[in-house]
């Protein structure tokens, strides 16, 4: 299969590795700008992969959207300006492939629904979701992860040609359960750094119990499966993101707390706005992202943001 991946960051390097190690021929596009192409121009490293010669490095984006499958791992909110920049290429007959986990803060759409209302009707859209960490997939540590799309036979073409010795992957059956899921884990991931930087870090049982599900509870109020909050989208990637030294939004919401600065992306920061809204619009009580939301955007003082949480009213668990 020829593949492009647009964005050459952390991840989007990291799956052009991957998909050529298991014998596609892949192309990785990044803007002329790019402090991340420029490195692998010069070096072929960014310190955590090293591209092999047979990756194709390009920063015209015409000549790079000649494949038929197109993987994209950029900022989420980045994702319609994107298409927007696409559209004069008028692409038809293409494999759109979604590896990021966000939603649109503007519209409150899902990833997938924005590529779908800004490209011809023929092409498909899929999502790649799912835990792994650039820095333990690359010293052969395997995970699992999940593949799902509207169009059946695009998500089982993927998955037969994504699987690999490193990533097992399984067919998703939930659009709009593995969508909302995959991008509100990163708020989780948030509210897991902020325990950390508070020394509550005991906690974390209750915030991923609790946090799965007040959002299976907004997955089913939008139409999805509430029980793909309890998969490979959502708590099948608690461990990576509410852990790992290597998360980017857990570490945020450590040094948030703390009042130092951080500057690698951390998607739950914008995500959390969007789930506010959604929470409003589909009538669903989502006190954890409340929480996090306040924290991030209202100046509430964060301890008693937690505390708050504590003195809800008494209910059943389930």
């Amino acid at each position: 299969m020829k593949i492009t991946v647009i964005g050459c960051g952390r991840w989007g390097s990291f799956i052009a590795w991957y998909l050529q190690r298991i014998g596609h021929d892949v192309t990785l596009y990044g803007r002329p700008s790019s402090d991340h192409m420029q490195e692998f121009q010069r070096t072929r490293t960014n310190g955590m992969v090293t591209l092999p010669r047979e990756i194709s490095l390009e920063t015209d984006l015409a000549k790079a959207i000649a494949n038929e499958t197109i993987v994209v791992s950029i900022n989420s909110q980045g994702l319609r300006s994107l298409m927007e920049e696409l559209k004069p290429f008028h692409l038809s007959n293409k494999i759109f492939v979604l590896c990021m986990k966000g939603i649109e803060i503007s519209t409150g759409m899902r990833l997938s629904e924005v590529v779908e209302e800004t490209t011809d009707p023929s092409n498909h859209v899929a999502v790649w979701l799912g835990p792994g960490h650039v820095q333990e997939f690359t010293r052969g540590i395997p995970n699992c992860m999940v593949i799902d799309s509207n169009d059946d036979v695009t998500k089982h073409r993927l998955v037969e040609a994504f699987s690999g010795d490193l990533i097992r992957f399984y067919f998703g059956s939930d659009l709009i359960g593995n969508e909302i899921g995959g991008a509100a884990k990163n708020v989780i991931g948030i509210a897991a750094g902020m325990l950390d930087g508070l020394g509550l870090t005991s906690l974390k049982g209750a915030l991923m119990s609790r946090g799965t599900r007040e959002i299976a509870r907004l997955i089913k109020a939008m139409g999805g499966n509430e029980l793909s909050a309890y998969g490979l989208c959502h708590l099948g990637d608690y461990e990576a993101t509410v852990f790992s030294q290597f998360s980017n939004n857990r570490r945020f919401g450590e040094v948030f707390i703390k009042g130092e600065e951080y500057t690698k992306l951390a998607e739950g920061y914008y995500t959390v706005k969007a789930l506010i809204h959604l929470g409003k619009n589909f009538q669903v009580d989502l006190p954890i992202c409340n929480a996090v939301y306040a924290t991030l955007y209202e100046n509430a003082e964060p301890r008693q943001t937690i505390d708050s949480l504590f003195t809800r009213s008494l209910k059943q668990e389930f």
